[in-house]
């Protein structure tokens, strides 16, 4: 084990030295500041490494990866060494994970909270070979969207996607194809607009195309005429309407309000082999969304995920979402929308087991698994919300911030449809659009 060095002695850095280095010694500053009582983490009870390689998808919901990063605080948790690399598609994401860092890949991710659980059970990994993955934080709440190309600004498509679908029948009639975009299937943007589509009566596997596109992709796609709708995080939605190439239909928050999203997931191989540096970066990326959810820190977050490294975007098309101002493109703009990312409020950051029940529930709708799939039994498995409330508990954090139940209990969604954690099978029975008998 590591001995911790004395505080007046570990910076080697006189408060003269820093003064003088001046603003463009950021990284200084933030190693000094480390030193400084309540600045250091766990004295002598350190993480066993002090690295990881952490995935990320150019996306507003792995901010807080970006902040724990930019202002030094994986590194006040003992983690000074975490190295977090842009991914080119959640398709990358899965392969870098199976490899994981000893075969240049990656520990742990920024990732589609159905993926964990996809690559546990090999149902996404080459010869179906399962890599077994833990999900340790959720990441946030709401704020994706669905987008449609502007032949389609007549419609001015919402909720209802009726309407839709007679223009898609039209368009085919004429011999044209029709295409849906997402992410990844079987992901959280597969899922939203899948359900989206098939409220209004659209079978998105039989009546639309549903293709594959990574998120940043998605605007020169849609461009070019790729898709006719898409399904994705931003900043990419509001990019589109910032460009005059499309427009918002729905925030994924008004199919379902406060729907869980994006998860902090690691290989279960590094967790188990390093659990203190786990819970290190658990905290580091839980601190790092109690820090992004506040109104007073929006303008920053917007400039920090902006940056090149990061989402490589103008400032522009991330700040207004980032901060509740939804412009739809169609001439509704939503000031202080309910619908804005949450980072921490309303219990972002914990892994609901219940949630990933849903996600699984319609992964068995759309033909993901097999029908009468064991989901409880794998949830066990993946989901480590007993590491988020060890962390939790460590950090301080409020009572009232942490949930007393691992289920949110039942939810409803725009249509009135009700998804029960206690019998999924009612839901997947109720829903008339899908691949398997319930």
């Amino acid at each position: 084990m590591t001995k911790t060095a004395h505080p007046a002695r570990s910076s080697g850095l006189s408060r003269r030295q820093l003064l003088k280095a001046g603003a463009g010694t950021a990284a200084l500053l933030a190693a000094a500041k480390l030193n400084l009582p309540g600045g250091a983490f766990a004295q002598g009870a350190g993480p066993e490494v002090t690295s990881a390689k952490l995935g990320f998808i150019a996306l507003s919901d792995a901010g807080p990866l970006f902040v724990a990063k930019d202002k030094g605080i994986f590194a006040k948790y003992g983690m000074p060494d975490v190295d977090v690399q842009k991914q080119a598609s959640w398709g990358t994401t899965r392969d870098n994970l199976v490899l994981g860092s000893e075969g240049n890949g990656i520990d742990g991710a920024h990732i589609l909270t159905p993926m964990p659980y996809l690559i546990s059970s090999g149902k996404v990994t080459q010869n179906n070979q399962p890599t077994p993955m833990y999900i340790l934080a959720r990441l946030n709440l709401d704020a994706q969207c669905i987008s449609v190309a502007k032949e389609y600004a007549d419609l001015k498509l919402s909720l209802d996607t009726a309407p839709f679908k007679a223009a898609l029948e039209k368009k085919k009639a004429s011999g044209k194809s029709v295409k849906a975009a997402m992410t990844f299937p079987g992901g959280t943007h597969d899922l939203w607009i899948r359900y989206w589509l098939a409220a209004g009566g659209i079978d998105p596997d039989k009546d639309i195309e549903t293709i594959v596109v990574p998120p940043p992709q998605m605007v020169a796609n849609m461009k070019v005429g790729t898709m006719d709708c898409f399904c994705v995080g931003e900043p990419w939605n509001a990019q589109l309407v910032n460009q005059g190439i499309g427009y918002t239909a729905v925030t994924t928050g008004e199919i379902w309000n406060k729907h869980p999203e994006k998860s902090f997931a690691m290989r279960a191989a590094f967790v188990d082999k390093y659990p203190k540096a786990a819970k290190a970066l658990t905290m580091a990326v839980m601190e790092a969304q109690q820090w992004a959810d506040k109104m007073e820190n929006k303008q920053e977050l917007a400039t920090i995920m902006a940056k090149r490294q990061w989402m490589n975007c103008p400032v522009e098309d991330v700040a207004g979402r980032t901060a509740g101002k939804f412009d739809y493109g169609t001439g509704k703009v939503v000031e202080n929308s309910p619908h804005i990312m949450k980072y921490w409020r309303d219990f972002a950051s914990y892994p609901f087991q219940s949630h990933d029940l849903w996600f699984i529930t319609e992964d068995i709708r759309w033909g993901k698994y097999e029908a009468g799939f064991d989901a409880k039994s794998l949830i066990a498995k993946v989901n480590r919300e007993d590491i988020w409330r060890e962390a939790a508990k460590e950090m301080n954090v409020p009572v009232a911030e942490i949930p007393t139940s691992k289920s949110r209990g039942k939810e409803t969604f725009f249509d009135g449809k009700v998804f029960d954690p206690e019998d999924p099978a009612a839901y997947l029975k109720s829903l008339s659009i899908k691949r398997v008998d319930a």
